[in-house]
């Protein structure tokens, strides 16, 4: 415990010198930080996808080191700082955990899921969707929503049920493209296509933001190797038939899966 803390307090004594002496650390502001942030946070998940332990703890570590910056401007403010970060948080997880720190039973996650948002109704979160940040990207919102609601109790009962949810919003969408063809329902019954793809990929524990992350993954590695095997044939992308394309797309895979 003490080479942590001793760990934590250079990270503290780092910032404060940074902060003191470093030009481009002294003008920084909340505000210029904060898209900083946002890109530590997606290198971090890129880290996660990549499985790589090495890249995971140095993402980490420029995502503590922003969280220390936050830290250190609020203190400067005289608004708070780094203990009172630590202790809230510390009070919050002991206040939302009960079946840690008092005598509440809990049989699966699930349960501790409705508890934490019951509690967070009872400390005058008005909706439990309140906590689902705006700013998130739309798949991911998605996600959050539907853990949200199901953690009040609103859910399907049956994996089947969600299955003919899906199918029913196919039939919509193609109802759509073959009678109005209106581009604003469109885009309407397209978006509910995608609300119950990720609602169903929850019921099979698939997480749908990274399933696509990986999907895009994929096609990128396939792809870039496709254009390495035209150029070794000395052949024109452009040139090429759909169907050669795809010999060209089956020898891809073929090499990198």
């Amino acid at each position: 415990m003490k080479n942590k803390t001793d760990a934590f307090l250079k990270v503290l004594q780092t910032m404060d010198d940074l902060r003191a002496g470093c030009p481009w650390d002294k003008i920084q502001t909340n505000e210029t930080l904060r898209l900083l942030t946002i890109e530590e946070t997606y290198e971090l998940a890129d880290a996660i996808l990549q499985e790589s332990p090495v890249d995971i703890k140095k993402e980490l570590g420029d995502l503590l080191l922003h969280i220390v910056f936050y830290a250190k401007i609020a203190e400067e403010k005289k608004q708070f700082d780094i203990a009172d970060v630590c202790n809230s948080l510390v009070e919050k997880l002991v206040h939302r955990h009960p079946h840690i720190y008092s005598d509440i039973i809990v049989k699966d996650d699930n349960e501790v899921k409705q508890n934490w948002e019951s509690l967070k109704l009872k400390e005058g979160i008005h909706s439990s969707l309140a906590g689902v940040p705006s700013a998130l990207p739309s798949l991911i919102k998605a996600i959050r929503i539907q853990e949200k609601a199901r953690g009040v109790g609103f859910d399907w009962d049956h994996k089947e049920q969600v299955w003919d949810k899906v199918n029913e919003e196919l039939n919509e969408f193609h109802h759509e493209i073959t009678s109005d063809n209106d581009p604003v329902k469109l885009e309407d019954e397209f978006g509910d296509i995608l609300f119950s793809l990720v609602n169903y990929a929850r019921f099979y524990n698939v997480n749908p933001e990274n399933a696509l992350e990986k999907a895009n993954l994929k096609f990128i590695k396939r792809f870039v190797e496709m254009e390495k095997l035209i150029a070794a044939d000395t052949t024109n992308f452009r040139n090429l038939t759909l169907d050669q394309m795809e010999e060209y797309w089956v020898k891809a895979k073929g090499r990198v899966g």
